[in-house]
């Protein structure tokens, strides 16, 4: 391969994981949108819920493309992982890198990693038990039961402390990886430190909005259901 050609290669697998980025974070704003229905309402998060759980085009076109978007977001991220340290020969430590950049750019495949381990719990707590009660155990639908089962899930002091622990992580991979995507995709520079600033916003207000939303069912709903 020519360098061109490597050249070609990287940026497109960087515009192909920005791009997966952006999808990603689109998806947060909704997921944390109707999460935080359930501090509102316990029938309205029912409501919206049920409604989102019997979509067919949610169910059968939006989940499929979800699963992919983030299999996809991940793999690239460790594509690109592997192609830094081959073109980085010298070890990076010697560089300082303390100095020029932060925690959270240096350490995206970390963080990354940890979202991914707690993808797997949430998947294991919702999405295979919703899939279970829907396509194994064929209950009848019940549109009044997604909000018991939420608030059940943050009973447990520990489950309640893992999924905070990883949305401090998801915090700290959206605060570079926001700016990281815009920049991708081709944003101009004249606007990088509004974006610089708007992502580090945004990835402090999703990170803080779910750890909110897990203590306010273990420390309220919790009691009371």
């Amino acid at each position: 391969m020519t360098k061109k050609q490597f050249m070609t290669s990287s940026v497109l697998r960087k515009t192909a994981m920005a791009l997966s980025g952006v999808f990603l974070i689109t998806f947060l704003c909704l997921h944390i949108t109707l999460n935080m229905t359930s501090v509102i309402s316990g029938d309205l998060f029912n409501e919206v819920s049920h409604f989102m759980g019997y979509n067919p085009l949610v169910q059968y076109i939006g989940q499929p493309i979800l699963a992919f978007g983030v299999f996809f977001h991940f793999f690239m991220g460790f594509v690109l992982e592997i192609q830094n340290k081959r073109a980085r020969p010298v070890a990076y430590a010697y560089n300082s890198p303390g100095a020029n950049s932060s925690w959270s750019s240096r350490n995206m495949i970390i963080s990354g990693l940890v979202i991914l381990t707690y993808l797997s719990l949430h998947w294991y707590d919702f999405w295979f038990q919703e899939l279970h009660y829907k396509f194994v155990a064929f209950n009848t639908p019940d549109p009044n039961r997604y909000y018991g089962e939420l608030v059940h899930k943050f009973k447990s002091p520990v489950r309640t402390a893992l999924y905070c622990c990883a949305f401090v992580l998801l915090g700290f991979h959206l605060w570079h990886g926001f700016y990281s995507s815009m920049q991708s995709v081709g944003f101009s520079n004249k606007y990088s430190r509004a974006f610089a600033k708007f992502g580090r916003i945004f990835a402090i207000a999703v990170s803080a909005g779910f750890i909110f939303i897990a203590l306010f069912h273990h420390f309220v709903s919790a009691r009371t259901v």
